[in-house]
């Protein structure tokens, strides 16, 4: 009996694909980095004045103040006290000053006549620049204890916002003592560490895209560059000016990334990438309607598409989406759109 002669089947498409042709695009030259975000400058507002009680605190953590705002006050009944009793001493000063520049006056004037020896006279103007002196003495001790006044209130040196707080009221203090601590201008700044070779791609003015430990997403500028390099980590320090209030805290920790320029590459979207056994891979499509696995190098991403470094030919065609599901080899079909 004659065999059967069975009709050929023809291979069935494994997937309805889209194809894409490589595009060239322009991407940013970006360097990343991590660091910490820190305050600009932080100062230290302490007492200037000692053995005196906090009597009033105006200000908390958090609040923003302006500089020469009365941060604190302390009591100062003493300092009254001791500062009239300076003026009557300078009162008392002045009015021996007047009595003696009279003695002395008249002295001078009877001094060629004999009227008064020489002792006397030399103790009537002795006796006027004694009572200057001591005039002059009692009038700065008047100022001192205006000054200590003066000094009863505390004041913010600059504008900023407090950071810290450790005054207490009705605790007295010693001179010098910190009541609390400042960060001027509410500025913070992002110090990036770099690597010593990627150190002199940075320049001052240079843009940087700093994201929080928060999410938040912040715009900064290159202030300053370290001048020397940690001899053990081999990394050096860039310090990024941040816009002043973001929701960015002193103390969070960032990753940036610095713009550098912008340059020409070779792009394909996203979803035509396939990972697969940590090597990165494209489908291209051969005139036969077959696909090829096609292994690449990757570089930056632009928005939804990934840069070639290589890998891949300039004029190749890729599939655009569900590259996932194919194998080398695959036979496909072309949507409408994709022919």
């Amino acid at each position: 009996m004659p065999p059967v002669l069975r009709p050929r089947t023809q291979p069935q498409p494994a997937l309805v694909v889209a194809v894409v042709a490589p595009a060239r695009a322009d991407v940013a030259d970006r360097l990343p980095a991590n660091g910490s975000i820190t305050a600009w400058q932080e100062a230290s507002v302490g007492t200037e004045i000692g053995g005196l009680r906090l009597a009033e605190v105006r200000v908390n953590v958090g609040d923003l103040v302006k500089k020469g705002q009365v941060l604190a006050v302390f009591a100062t009944d003493t300092v009254h006290a001791e500062l009239a009793q300076a003026q009557a001493a300078l009162a008392e000063a002045q009015a021996t000053l007047a009595e003696a520049k009279s003695n002395a006056a008249r002295a001078r004037e009877v001094q060629d006549s004999g009227a008064l020896s020489a002792l006397q006279i030399g103790q009537y103007l002795t006796a006027e620049t004694t009572a200057a002196a001591r005039a002059q003495s009692m009038s700065a001790q008047v100022r001192s204890q205006q000054l200590r006044l003066q000094q009863a209130r505390v004041l913010a040196p600059d504008d900023g916002v407090i950071s810290a707080r450790s005054a207490t009221v009705g605790a007295v203090l010693p001179v010098g003592q910190e009541l609390f601590r400042m960060i001027r201008g509410n500025r913070l700044e992002w110090r990036a560490e770099v690597t010593a070779t990627e150190f002199d791609k940075i320049r001052v003015g240079q843009r940087v895209e700093v994201v929080a430990a928060s999410g938040a997403r912040l715009e900064g500028r290159v202030r300053m560059l370290a001048p020397t390099i940690d001899p053990q980590a081999r990394t050096g320090l860039v310090y990024v000016d941040l816009p002043v209030g973001s929701s960015a805290r002193a103390g969070m920790f960032a990753r940036g990334e610095f713009v550098l320029g912008q340059s020409t590459a070779l792009t394909v979207p996203q979803q035509a990438l396939v990972v697969r056994d940590g090597f990165n891979y494209v489908f291209e499509l051969k005139t036969d309607n077959r696909v090829v696995q096609r292994r690449v190098q990757i570089g930056r991403r632009v928005g939804e598409r990934i840069e070639i470094t290589g890998g891949l030919q300039p004029d190749a065609r890729v599939v655009a989406a569900g590259a996932g599901f194919l194998n080398d080899g695959d036979l496909v079909r072309l949507t409408q759109s994709g022919k």
